[in-house]
């Protein structure tokens, strides 16, 4: 699965579609993101996400965790954010 990576100026209504794209397709997405623009641009574009996937009756959940990716040889690091559908509910 590719990852999805968001810059400060990435559009987050494209991003949206692609995170919500990808989620209908492969059932999760994973979003990248490296300094605090690309990390607001990535956080807003998983609301919209989520605005979109609940109108298919579908919520989802997200586990952000760091990560350390090499970008023309300097080490950085990233923060990822895996995003899948949220399990039923117990009895429902």
């Amino acid at each position: 699965m590719s990852i999805i990576k968001v810059s400060a100026t990435s559009r987050t209504a494209a991003v949206a579609g692609a995170v919500a794209g990808v989620i209908r397709e492969s059932g999760r997405a994973e979003v990248q993101a490296i300094g605090a623009g690309a990390v607001n641009q990535a956080i807003k574009a998983i609301a919209i996400a989520r605005g979109y996937l609940l109108e298919e009756n579908v919520d989802i959940i997200c586990t952000p965790s760091f990560v350390e990716v090499d970008i023309e040889g300097h080490e950085r690091t990233a923060l990822r954010v895996v995003v899948e559908p949220r399990p039923a509910a117990a009895g429902s």
